[in-house]
């Protein structure tokens, strides 16, 4: 019994090269020079029969056909996945949910305005097989199939852009949440938080106790996304944290050294996408790790 985790995805949203972007990274990926990414996504398990994934890329067929330990069997239908823990409720993140229509008896967790954006799409699934939505912020935690026991903490209040907001109501910080998964058996803890905006004492409190944490890497810098692409593109809008600067997530990131730190949800303007590059040197350097689709290690 110990925590299986595989990066099912580690791109944006949009993948990496991202379909409608020459920049000089989506340019080096497609001449073969740098390694593509799937939309991110993670799969766990806690006994390594019963899985459960962390978000639904819109990527999820080839990420699950990808990973063997995901395959269907033994029967033509039976399928080891088990269900879905949403962080959020953006467009990268619950896609995915179409692609497994029709599979029975899946459980999603998520938060409730989550849950509430989702509701037609939750209808419409419902139609094609029944599953079960629960509260992932329910008092408590829960504990998911294969021993492992789950606290979901809000991190963030960002609303997909598909949401209407009438007016200007208060902020929720349960639109985006992180996850802290411990294995009843060994004591092994992971964390997981691929959508942060700004750090917290939350999150410091969550990093000090994990073994592990996957963090949101999505920019480098904060000016990033108006130097690859072009001046004025909104990045500070986009809800995530840059890596670099005295507030970026690696300066926080060392106030825990004892835990294994990885990012994930790489934006395609990243230069960490580049294992050559003078970021990837230096994040490595403070000893955070950029890891590839279809990476599977255990904690």
């Amino acid at each position: 019994m110990i925590v299986r985790v595989v990066l099912l995805g580690t791109a944006a949203g949009g993948g990496f090269p991202q379909w409608n972007c020459a920049c000089v990274l989506c340019v080096a990926a497609r001449d073969g020079k740098l390694p593509s990414r799937t939309q991110e996504c993670v799969a766990l398990s806690g006994n390594g029969r019963d899985w459960w994934l962390l978000n639904a890329s819109p990527d999820i067929r080839t990420q699950l056909n990808a990973a063997p330990v995901l395959w269907p069997g033994p029967g033509p239908r039976d399928t080891p996945l088990r269900g879905v823990l949403l962080t959020d409720a953006e467009a990268d993140h619950v896609t995915g949910l179409t692609v497994l229509r029709g599979a029975a008896g899946l459980k999603v967790y998520a938060a409730p305005p989550v849950r509430a954006a989702l509701a037609p799409a939750r209808v419409a699934l419902d139609r094609y097989a029944p599953w079960e939505w629960a509260d992932s912020l329910a008092d408590g935690g829960f504990v998911l199939a294969g021993g492992l026991v789950v606290t979901a903490h809000p991190v963030g209040t960002k609303v997909p852009k598909y949401v209407p907001v009438a007016g200007s109501p208060e902020p929720d910080d349960r639109w985006v949440t992180a996850y802290r998964v411990e294995d009843l058996s060994t004591g092994g803890v992971l964390v997981y938080a691929p959508c942060v905006s700004a750090w917290s004492p939350v999150l410091d409190e969550l990093c000090a106790s994990a073994d592990c944490v996957l963090l949101d890497g999505t920019f480098f810098s904060a000016d990033e996304m108006g130097t690859a692409v072009r001046p004025g593109a909104g990045q500070a809008e986009m809800g995530h944290l840059p890596v670099i600067g005295p507030n970026g997530s690696l300066a926080a990131l060392q106030r825990h050294p004892g835990a294994r730190r990885i990012y994930t949800h790489l934006n395609n303007t990243n230069p960490l996408l580049d294992p050559a590059s003078v970021a990837r040197a230096q994040v490595a350097e403070k000893g955070v790790q950029v890891l590839p689709d279809g990476a599977e290690f255990k904690v």
